[in-house]
């Protein structure tokens, strides 16, 4: 009998708690119905249960900004022509101060070239989130923007000491920025290289070299002209750990941390990041239209893209300098020899 009534008092107790329970809940749904009522609409009995639900009322009000601190973490923030101007200023004066000054660079300095980024409006993550697909271009023909051309202004102007990016675009090179001054933590999908080879031979391309490749599966399908070893992508995927010292360049990413006294984050996120607090200076703009802008402030001109200047052509410059030096009889032999 004993056993009887314990079980009994505790299914009562379990029916009294769930009661309890389901009370709660109807009196925040009807709270919460009051709440969204104008002051003005609310009825005598409305006021009196508001009174008598302080705990309840200060439970609601902080829901609710919470949920309105997490909608304005989400929303993009584009700060005013004034504001903007004035963080320019301070921008500027930072760099010209500065005794060793790293960019790091993400997704957004590449929008403007039809690259999608991460977190923007029509970005990957954004896109798939949403249930929308994502549309695979033909990357290969994108050129650097006027983000790109102004930071390797800056770097031969000897204002900016190095580059660690997150893109595997191949941009930065594009424009000319020289390798020594650049670490592409995330490889770059327009070089292949030889591991077989000491040191590892790299091959830079016009075309992407990862058609064929994955997680975990790097090799590209192409052999070394020299080796002929098999020829693998600089990709570093999630989940990965890069090895190659190069494009990656930890080493030189590692040294750039060490000795900067200022560093300037591109390309990040219009919207809220976990590091908005540390950071001395948010600027909520197009990254086209920041260094616009911070070149003008400096006086300095945002160089042109010259595919010319392509690291793939520059290889080629000292062979057609020597082809143009030939003989049309000395051209004829050269060519015959090369066809065999």
């Amino acid at each position: 009998m004993a056993g009887v009534s314990q079980r009994e008092a505790r299914k009562a107790a379990e029916r009294r708690q769930k009661r309890a329970v389901e009370e709660q809940r109807a009196r925040i749904k009807l709270v919460s119905t009051i709440l969204q009522k104008p002051e003005e609409l609310r009825t005598k009995d409305d006021i009196t249960l508001l009174s008598a639900c302080v705990d309840t009322v200060e439970e609601l009000e902080k829901r609710k900004q919470k949920t309105e601190a997490r909608k304005r973490k989400l929303e993009e923030v584009i700060d005013e022509p004034d504001e903007l101007k004035k963080k320019i200023n301070l921008l500027a004066a930072a760099i010209q101060a500065a005794r060793y000054l790293v960019i790091y660079s993400g997704a957004g300095i590449s929008t403007a070239a039809s690259i999608p980024d991460y977190r923007g409006p029509n970005g990957v993550w954004t896109l798939l989130q949403s249930g929308r697909t994502v549309s695979a271009g033909d990357l290969s023909e994108a050129e650097p923007t006027l983000t790109h051309m102004g930071i390797t202004k800056l770097y031969k102007e000897k204002l900016v000491q190095h580059v660690v990016s997150q893109n595997c675009d191949g941009l930065h090179l594009r424009s000319s920025l020289p390798q020594k001054a650049l670490s592409e933590l995330h490889g770059n999908m327009y070089i292949e290289v030889c591991t077989y080879c000491s040191p590892n031979r790299e091959y830079i391309r016009l075309f992407d070299v990862t058609e064929r490749t994955s997680l975990h599966r790097h090799n590209t399908g192409r052999k070394c002209h020299k080796c002929g070893g098999e020829l693998r992508d600089t990709i570093v995927h999630f989940g990965e750990k890069g090895t190659l010292e190069q494009p990656l360049n930890w080493k030189g990413a590692a040294e750039a941390a060490k000795e900067a006294d200022v560093i300037i984050c591109l390309g990040s996120s219009l919207k809220w990041t976990p590091k908005d607090g540390v950071a001395t200076l948010k600027i909520h703009a197009k990254c086209d239209d920041v260094m616009q802008l911070l070149l003008e402030e400096l006086c300095l001109e945002i160089p042109h893209y010259d595919r010319y200047f392509h690291p793939f052509f520059s290889h080629l410059q000292g062979f057609l300098q020597f082809f143009l030096r030939l003989s049309i009889f000395e051209c004829t032999i050269f060519c015959i020899l090369y066809s065999y």
